[in-house]
């Protein structure tokens, strides 16, 4: 199986489906006029301080917004970042349903759910992914090297002049010592960028993560709060290693028979973040309310700066164009999924896991707007993914 093709194929997946259209009137026009009139019941209801309605209005307002935005083929790309507002949106109005079940807290569900998550990238790649850095060693060894220096410094640098608690600023290093995610495989395909550079890229430096990330965050992160090196790498080997262990074996033993797989495990790993992210904002829910506008500047700070950086860092190395975009959206774009089960395991997912639930939409916004400007200016001198 050619991997870094399957990955492809999957990315390709999410931005394919073509628009049905119902006689006479599109179901889209259809949708954004519900989401208009819910937004409008939603100003009403807030207005009136019946904020029990006001959350759920907001919601499904933004839950019809996502559907609309996939009939549109400049906006589709961010329907799934639309439905992370909408989940956070109801868990800020109303955490309690994201709290506990029957007596069992739903936080127990996020380090398993991130398990699936990374069973799924494994299902999708082969030792053939590792071929880019033969292929690519200048590339893949600028994107692994930037990723980990520019944005945990960033991280460690914004902690410092935050001015918040210990925990909630330890957070802010917490996302700059993680990987890059799979979201910027999907960035990198609509940048017309690099797309094997960027899947060996991330697959690289989430497998590094067990080893690096602990001790970044030991050296960066150990004067704001405890650091348990050897725990924290077991905890990120449970969470990385052994479901992408188990992946990779699933897709060698039934490699060609498990198309389903390929297209079922991007639907499930975006519900399963947008759950994640869910829980820990239902948890977090009082300290946003307080912090919510500073952390969410930090974080937009954090991540931009982390595109431009990544991208001079290729600049500066002569690579192509193409490259230099790939590099850009590795660095700048973070697996807040595995920060918010690291916090997880220390046991401060309300504190610690905070700059997680906001980078994670974010960037989802910054890096659509960013390749949807580059998908318009075809890199010269190379061919693109």
């Amino acid at each position: 199986m050619q991997s870094v093709h399957t990955i492809g194929f999957s990315v390709r997946n999410l931005f394919t489906i073509k628009p049905k259209r119902m006689q006479g009137k599109s179901i889209y026009n259809i949708l954004y006029g519900v989401a208009a009139l819910l937004a409008i019941s939603f100003v009403y209801f807030t207005f009136k301080q019946n904020l029990e309605w006001a959350g759920w209005l907001l919601t499904f307002s933004l839950i019809c917004l996502a559907a609309a935005f996939r009939g549109n083929k400049l906006l589709k790309g961010l329907s799934f970042t639309v439905i992370i507002f909408a989940t956070v949106s109801i868990a800020m109005y109303h955490p309690e349903y994201f709290q506990q079940w029957g007596g069992y807290k739903l936080s127990g569900l996020i380090i398993p759910l991130i398990q699936v998550i990374m069973f799924g990238m494994g299902t999708s790649m082969s030792l053939k992914d590792f071929a880019g850095v033969i292929r690519t060693p200048k590339g893949v060894a600028i994107g692994v090297l930037s990723q980990f220096i520019i944005m945990p410094l960033l991280g460690f640098t914004l902690a410092n002049l935050s001015g918040f608690s210990p925990e909630i600023a330890a957070g802010l290093v917490l996302v700059g010592c993680s990987p890059s995610g799979l979201a910027s495989n999907v960035m990198s395909y609509l940048a017309k960028a690099n797309l094997a550079l960027s899947i060996t890229i991330t697959a690289i430096t989430t497998l590094l993560a067990p080893f690096v990330t602990p001790v970044l965050m030991k050296l960066l992160a150990g004067a704001l709060i405890e650091i348990d090196v050897m725990k924290m790498m077991w905890d990120i080997i449970k969470m990385i290693i052994i479901p992408i262990g188990a992946g990779l074996i699933f897709n060698k033993l039934l490699s060609g028979r498990s198309r389903w797989l390929d297209k079922a495990m991007p639907v499930v790993s975006m519900i399963g973040i947008a759950f994640i992210l869910t829980i820990i904002t239902a948890a977090g829910r009082d300290s946003l309310l307080k912090i919510g506008p500073m952390l969410i500047l930090l974080v937009i700070i954090h991540n931009l700066f982390g595109y431009f950086l990544g991208y001079w860092s290729a600049r500066l190395a002569k690579m192509p164009e193409a490259d230099c975009r790939t590099v850009a959206l590795e660095v700048g774009m973070q697996n807040a999924g595995l920060a918010s089960g690291i916090a997880k395991e220390m046991g401060k997912i309300a504190t610690v896991g905070l700059a997680a639930v906001v980078f994670g939409p974010l960037m989802n916004i910054t890096g659509s707007v960013l390749a949807s400007w580059w998908h318009h200016r075809k890199p010269k001198g190379t061919n693109t993914n």
